[in-house]
């Protein structure tokens, strides 16, 4: 958590270097994508590189921000404009976020954690529910 905007810092650069072809959470054998986002106060794009869960043909996202206690800025983005862009593997793929609630939040959460127990940790550090999203292709 301590190295956040550090591996933040490099998988940017990694990012415009190799065209999304290449992250550091690629280079740990896990999916990354990289999302854009309508800024809800600006209104210009925003983007993030992210771990995401893949999900039947969709794509799962996760709000931990390193186990920090507020929701990361890229949530209250699509929260404001759930219409979006995914970049994996440098294809670029337009999607409508969802936020999971309920009994569907709880049987994705355990799927996710099935996927990364990492988010356990972040959940307990955060001290609040992660956000999930569902992203599905439009």
């Amino acid at each position: 958590m301590k190295l956040a905007k550090v591996i933040v810092w490099v998988d940017t650069r990694l990012h415009r270097i190799f065209r999304g072809r290449i992250s550091l959470v690629a280079i740990a054998g896990l999916p990354s994508l990289r999302l854009t986002a309508t800024g809800r106060k600006s209104g210009l794009p925003r983007s993030n590189n992210l771990l995401y869960f893949p999900y039947e043909d969709d794509f799962v996202l996760v709000g931990s921000n390193w186990g920090r206690p507020s929701d990361p800025a890229w949530t209250l983005n699509l929260r404001a404009h759930p219409e979006a862009t995914v970049e994996v593997r440098g294809t670029a793929i337009p999607v409508l976020a969802t936020p999971v609630k309920g009994e569907r939040y709880d049987e994705l959460w355990r799927e996710v954690l099935a996927f990364w127990p990492g988010y356990e940790m972040e959940r307990r550090a955060a001290g609040r529910e992660l956000p999930i999203f569902l992203l599905t292709r439009r």
